[in-house]
């Protein structure tokens, strides 16, 4: 459960990220699907190099579900709704994909912001991007 200090770093961290979101988007798929190789399966109709117009489009779409999250983080069920019945039932994501996904995200986070990345930043980014992750992944059951 994220406390009223969690919500507010989170929010203050999505601030920071502003206008960067999109390419935060690309470089965290890119990151992901580096380290994490296995997570191509999921993209066999995408050019996953580096920089591709694929990647950076579906990297917009993660950042502006992660602010959707923010924009509604009293109520992050129901902002994703939608997106988890599509990754459960249509596109049948590995559950466990999510979770990758939000750790590449804070290493990019990481990268950009090292000083607004705080321990205390850090931990409530982390455990909002489980709950993002478990309301993705709630619907699998």
């Amino acid at each position: 459960v994220l406390s009223a200090a969690d919500k507010t770093n989170v929010k203050g961290i999505f601030a920071k990220i502003g206008g960067h979101g999109d390419d935060y988007g690309a470089e965290t798929l890119d990151r992901m699907f580096t380290v994490y190789p296995q997570t191509k399966t999921y993209f066999p109709h995408f050019d996953v190099s580096h920089g591709s117009a694929q990647i950076k489009a579906h990297g917009k779409k993660v950042v502006a579900a992660l602010v959707e999250a923010v924009n509604h983080i009293d109520d992050i069920a129901g902002a994703l709704s939608k997106l988890s019945d599509l990754h459960a039932h249509k596109l049948r994501v590995d559950p466990a994909n999510f979770k990758l996904l939000g750790q590449c995200f804070l290493v990019v986070v990481g990268i950009h912001h090292a000083s607004a990345l705080t321990p205390e930043v850090h931990a409530s980014l982390d455990k909002f991007l489980c709950a993002v992750s478990t309301v993705l992944t709630a619907k699998y059951r």
